[in-house]
């Protein structure tokens, strides 16, 4: 098992798990990062004595310095912040980012052979390509935290050595709006979107799995991770969250990962691969477990979902587009500006409307996610 590790994002609710488990296991925490949330930092570094804390923000930075002069706790801010953390003496960095700031610093992990945790799924959505070429140019491990591709890489250990793949079965929760019509979503508050029936997640995930945009990125993501084509991913709503994602070989034979919906679990997998410990999370009561429901997911009402298979079809940067529009779309809801189906809307027309080419290197990704803000903007 590794001795250290360092979290991106440790005050979010990924972060805020992985010092759960980290706790537990008696692990040690050489650095933490957050955006601007100082207060729950400031606890954390208190509690873990890290060498290294990076607050994106630099305001916020400074007032952190100031808040805990009395440690051993070395401040940096920004990007340059999160490139220095990712050159630290940990044997492991913890991506729990949300959104495509989260890119650089993963691209700038692997290039200092550190192997990656990762919950910050836009980092394979945007780019993909970039990313996978570095990990096998620089031999690392990128090890997946996001509960469906936990499942699917533990249901892989099983594999023979050349796979013997049909396909990818990736479950949904449906979010809290499942069987509803458009016509039903018109009028959807945002309360009521971020009520998820299964999972406590931060704002922007829990959005994200309500237009089933999260599900959309995450076949981008399964697709890039395993080597798959985007058209052998099935996505299955499966309302109890009981079983994380199934894996069907060649003969139809079909394995699965369940376990309680609790992000601890691939948290820890990832952190302790290829062993297992005992878990911070209560094993499934069987008796209780009455029964587990199976639908397709409905990609004309949900229509993110259908616009990133569109993505990921065209290829090239148009994954990276998908994102940046439904990032600005997202918050866009969140703070009262567009509708619940707006959100939807946006991210089909900028996939559809926007023409942009391969990605070379990092700033063809960081353009194209511009040109997708900007057309969000423009088009309100």
């Amino acid at each position: 098992m590794i001795k250290s590790l360092s979290i991106l994002g440790s005050t979010g609710s990924i972060g805020t798990q992985t010092l759960d488990v980290a706790r537990k296991l008696n692990i040690k925490v050489n650095a933490l990062s957050a955006y601007s949330s100082i207060e729950l930092l400031e606890e954390q570094i208190r509690e873990f004595r890290p060498a290294l804390a990076v607050v994106f923000d630099a305001d916020r930075a400074e007032e952190l310095k100031i808040k805990i002069a009395d440690t051993s706790t070395k401040v940096l801010s920004g990007m340059s912040g999160l490139h220095e953390l990712c050159h630290d003496d940990s044997e492991l960095i913890v991506n729990a980012i949300v959104g495509m700031v989260g890119l650089e610093p993963t691209l700038e992990a692997i290039k200092a052979k550190k192997d990656i945790a990762f919950a910050n799924k836009e980092t394979l959505v945007a780019g993909g390509a970039l990313v996978m070429d570095a990990v096998k140019e620089n031999g690392v491990k990128l090890l997946p935290v996001d509960s469906e591709h936990s499942a699917i890489f533990q249901c892989l250990q099983a594999a023979p050595p050349d796979k013997k793949l049909k396909k990818i079965l990736l479950t949904a929760s449906g979010g809290p709006f499942f069987g509803r019509t458009a016509d039903e979503l018109r009028d959807v508050t945002v309360e009521q979107a971020l009520a998820h029936p299964n999972w406590s997640m931060g704002a922007k995930i829990t959005i994200d799995s309500a237009t089933m945009m999260n599900k959309g990125l995450e076949i981008i993501e399964a697709a890039w991770l395993f080597d798959t084509d985007p058209d052998d991913i099935e996505v299955v709503v499966h309302r109890e969250s009981i079983i994380h994602s199934m894996v069907e070989f060649t003969d139809n034979s079909v394995l699965a990962q369940l376990g309680l919906p609790d992000m601890r679990i691939p948290i820890q997998y990832a952190i302790t691969y290829p062993d297992r410990v005992p878990s911070l999370v209560p094993e499934i009561d069987w008796k209780t477990l009455s029964q587990m429901t199976f639908y397709s997911a409905d990609d004309e009402t949900f229509r993110c979902l259908a616009a990133c298979k569109r993505a990921m079809k065209k290829g090239g940067l148009y994954p990276a587009v998908a994102n940046g529009a439904n990032e600005v779309a997202n918050r866009l809801f969140r703070d009262g500006k567009i509708t619940f189906l707006q959100i939807g809307e946006l991210v089909s027309a900028a996939v559809d409307g926007l023409n942009v080419g391969k990605a070379a290197d990092l700033d063809d990704v960081l353009a194209a996610d511009r040109l997708a803000r900007e057309f969000v903007y423009q088009n309100l």
